[in-house]
């Protein structure tokens, strides 16, 4: 009986910390991505509208941030397996805060690649093991909500960060650094005397051993290159589309309004049409939509010729971002081995690493390519067809997929007739 008890008291005192936890990293989340988004979009719109800097140098910096954070993921993810996931988290968002504070000072191209490769090597320490510890304390029913809601908390900081940046240019960018530097400093406090220790990884090895596994696992690899396409299209919401918007709107508060819908959309929108999309439809196949409709939202971009018409492209691409985000973070646990999450999750950084550092870079070129040559629609078609290029692999991936759990499913029949 008194075993029984003790026993009760231990699931109760373990849901009592899972759910400390994950109040935390939802805490994290919001500030996270409220510091993020009061400074990089407006790196593009500083120095690019402001100095004259060339659009291709500012992309190519931020390709070099995307490529730092998600091509040195894999020490946070490994350190997470080792040690816990609360150290690197603390760690790396000192790391970045120190970073975003210093471009404050950044009055050459060289500072500004400095303090930019500082915050991504903040971003490479926290950013895999943070994944990591979400899938650790979420349960598989309940993950994909938990994803859905964190959503909607990011896009609470996707709306007030790029109000406060827009805001605070005003002032001068160097207030919006140090803000944003400011912030993602409280957060490593917050983080530092709130998240309980989170254990990541369910297995024993050398150091490196769970990359060895995640490299090695066809499936997650192949579903990450696919990835690679949507993060393509993401990033193009920190440099063509606040660059477009500018140019429609002629202010760089076009920016904070772009930011405004897309929130506004993922606060409204995306728990509710997640869960109702639950209903009929699995994991992939909303990924798949999500997908889709982004690509669609760029592509129509080239027949903006309004703030209007801009604004609703925008609206289709945050509703296939807001089904596309939450999925892709499932789809991702779902494949990944828990033995190792934190460095299945570093691996799988590595797919915003190439994808993400290539939207970068084209989508800073291919503007400036599109200008010279008179025809600025260029960019928006390219990033159409790379949209639909990505959703048809994931729905290759997807029908793979399906055959190979039938076939799963069916073999213990198969033996036991």
């Amino acid at each position: 009986m008194a075993t029984a008890m003790a026993k009760v008291k231990l699931r109760a005192a373990d849901r009592r910390t899972r759910r400390r936890g994950l109040t935390v990293l939802l805490l994290d989340t919001f500030l996270m991505w409220g510091g993020f988004f009061m400074v990089v979009p407006l790196i593009s719109v500083h120095f690019v509208d402001g100095l004259g800097w060339a659009a291709g140098s500012v992309g190519l910096v931020l390709a070099v941030r995307q490529l730092t954070q998600q091509g040195f993921a894999a020490v946070g993810g490994v350190l997470a397996d080792r040690w816990g996931a609360k150290g690197p988290i603390c760690a790396g968002l000192l790391v970045r805060g120190i970073g975003f504070g210093s471009m404050a000072w950044a009055d050459s191209l060289a500072v500004l690649f400095l303090t930019v490769a500082v915050s991504a090597i903040g971003g490479a320490l926290f950013e895999a093991p943070k994944s990591a510890a979400i899938a650790a304390l979420t349960e598989q029913a309940t993950r994909a909500r938990f994803y859905a809601l964190a959503g909607v908390v990011a896009g609470l900081g996707l709306t007030i960060g790029p109000l406060v940046g827009s805001f605070l240019l005003g002032v001068g960018f160097d207030a919006v650094a140090l803000t944003a530097g400011g912030c993602f400093a409280l957060t490593a406090t917050v983080t530092f005397l709130f998240l309980p220790p989170v254990r990541v990884a369910s297995g024993e090895g050398t150091l490196f051993a769970g990359v060895g596994l995640a490299l090695r696992d066809r499936s997650f690899l192949g579903f990450n290159i696919l990835l690679m396409g949507y993060w393509f299209l993401w990033v193009q919401m920190v440099i063509s589309i606040p660059l477009v918007a500018t140019a429609i709107a002629g202010t760089g508060r076009a920016v904070s309004w772009v930011y405004a819908v897309n929130a506004g959309l993922s606060i409204l929108l995306q728990y509710p049409m997640l869960r109702l999309g639950e209903r009929w439809l699995r994991p992939m196949p909303i990924l798949i939509i999500g997908v889709g409709l982004m690509g669609l939202g760029l592509a129509g971009i080239a027949v903006a010729g309004s703030l209007a018409g801009l604004l609703g492209c925008v609206a289709a691409f945050s509703i296939g971002s807001l089904l596309a985000s939450p999925t892709q973070q499932t789809v991702s646990a779902e494949l990944a081995n828990p033995v190792a999450l934190g460095s299945y999750f570093a691996v799988g950084s590595l797919a915003l690493a190439i994808g993400g550092g290539l939207g970068n870079y084209a989508g800073g070129l291919l503007y400036e390519v599109g200008h010279s040559l008179s025809r600025p629609e260029l960019p928006w078609l390219v990033f159409g067809g790379v949209g639909a290029a990505t959703t048809a692999g994931l729905v290759v991936f997807h029908r793979r997929r399906e055959r190979s759990e039938r076939a799963r499913s069916s073999a213990p029949i198969a033996a036991a007739g």
